[in-house]
């Protein structure tokens, strides 16, 4: 790509940054216990969308985020042990962040809360499920 061509679509300059660091996200996911990979992953495909074909094949086939996407993009849903994963997750950072908030900005905490309950809400009646079996097979 050149510089004349990125400068002509600073849209796909912009999805490709906001892709690899989702990227650079989901890896620490695979690492970091109680990070989340697929949400991390799902983000990237969306940006490797708009922005970069060659860079959305890349994640599809890759090892490590390939299977995630797959299962999620097969499906359009996801099992109950990944959404059990992804409340924990997600609730572990909630708790952590209103802790910490809490003596500096307390309604800043309470809208952590309020927010979490909402993804809550999403992931449990939004996301729909797939069976865990049903999960495993379609890999």
């Amino acid at each position: 790509m050149t510089k004349a061509s990125l400068l002509a679509n600073p849209t796909r300059v912009v999805f490709g940054g906001l892709g690899w660091c989702a990227v650079v996200l989901a890896a620490a996911g695979v690492v970091v216990p109680g990070l989340p990979t697929t949400v991390f992953v799902l983000a990237a495909s969306y940006c490797f969308s708009k922005s970069s074909p060659r860079f959305a094949q890349w994640l599809r086939t890759h090892p490590w985020f390939g299977p995630s996407l797959e299962r999620f993009v097969t499906h359009g849903r996801m099992p109950p042990s990944a959404k059990r994963h992804a409340l924990w997750a997600m609730w572990t950072g909630v708790v952590v962040s209103s802790v910490m908030l809490w003596s500096a900005h307390p309604m800043g905490a309470l809208a952590t809360l309020g927010l979490g309950a909402l993804g809550t809400l999403s992931i449990l009646f939004a996301v729909r499920t797939v069976p865990e079996r049903a999960s495993a097979r379609s890999l």
